[in-house]
């Protein structure tokens, strides 16, 4: 399996990927495949970050980081977001979520971030994520607290920031 960047010519598999993984996801809004698209037209897309798996010249999996901002105290505090992470049912329990989790955290602290939030169910509390008002962090949209969570890519990387998050 390789794990490299995402190019404009693997948007429609990605689109596929995506949007076959969520037919058969626990929870699902049939959204995502669209939701991804919007985010790489967003000014907060960092291709660096959006990652698919590969094997044997196909796709097997996707995963996305693109920034968003914790508003503090009327300062804006930038961090990743994580759009979903897809991988192709055949590939499941097979470590392709966590290899593409663990890749794109590594590029994201290389490059300087410092934290990632995560909307979507507990499943992500394995990666070191939990719920935003764990670190003084709430929602506007008023997303049910358990499903908003973040992670620190370094060491206290959300230390002293509270705020609201637009996610």
């Amino acid at each position: 399996m390789e794990i490299r960047r995402e190019t404009p010519a693997d948007f429609p598999d990605i689109y596929d990927l995506v949007e076959i993984a969520f037919q058969t996801a626990r929870v699902s809004n049939g959204k995502e495949p669209d939701v991804i698209d919007q985010l790489r037209r967003s000014g907060n897309y960092v291709p660096e970050l959006a990652l698919v798996a590969e094997e044997d010249g196909k796709l097997i999996g996707h995963i996305m980081l693109t920034k968003t901002f914790i508003t503090s105290g009327g300062n804006k505090v930038e961090t990743l977001l994580l759009a979903p992470v897809s991988v192709a049912f055949a590939y499941r329990n097979k470590g392709v979520g966590t290899k593409l989790m663990t890749e794109s955290f590594e590029i994201a602290k290389t490059m300087g971030y410092k934290s990632v939030i995560f909307i979507g169910p507990a499943y992500f509390y394995r990666f070191g994520f939990k719920p935003t008002a764990s670190f003084g962090i709430r929602n506007v949209r008023n997303i049910p607290e358990d499903n908003v969570m973040a992670c620190e890519l370094v060491p206290n990387g959300l230390e002293g920031i509270n705020g609201t998050i637009d996610c």
